[in-house]
């Protein structure tokens, strides 16, 4: 569910955890202390203009996209698509982009929505792990930076 900020002056930063089928998204609080799941959107003719009401949405000043690594810390095959992706994104807003290491977050995710979701049938819906993914690797972009 996308909000209207009423201050349209708070900078946040947004996470996006960009997939074939869907695409995670997260946002920070006003103070950009804690990052928090938003949306997963499918990834269909309709994304380009639903990502474009986010940005209408909320004062994004940088967007954090997730980056797959392997485990020994080489490109994954999903890399490609990745940069194709912000590539894109780049030609279509002047925020600033960042890559960030979201090795792990999916598990991270999945694990939160096993201890934090009691209904077995909303455990299932992948997009919930999607925005929570963005959410994991936002909190330890935003923790780094500290």
């Amino acid at each position: 569910m996308i909000i209207n900020d009423s201050n349209q002056n708070i900078e946040r930063f947004l996470a996006i955890d960009y997939g074939e089928k869907r695409v995670g998204l997260a946002i920070t609080d006003p103070l950009r202390i804690f990052a928090y799941p938003l949306e997963t959107f499918l990834n269909d003719n309709n994304f380009w203009k639903r990502l474009k009401k986010v940005f209408d949405s909320y004062n994004i000043v940088k967007i954090i996209i997730g980056y797959p690594f392997k485990e020994n810390g080489e490109k994954s095959s999903s890399t490609k698509l990745i940069e194709e992706f912000a590539k894109e994104l780049q030609n279509k807003t002047s925020i600033q982009i960042e890559f960030y290491d979201e090795r792990y977050s999916s598990e991270i995710a999945r694990q939160r929505v096993i201890e934090s979701v009691s209904s077995k049938k909303k455990r299932r819906d992948k997009g919930l792990i999607d925005k929570n993914a963005a959410a994991v690797f936002l909190q330890d972009y935003l923790s780094e930076m500290k």
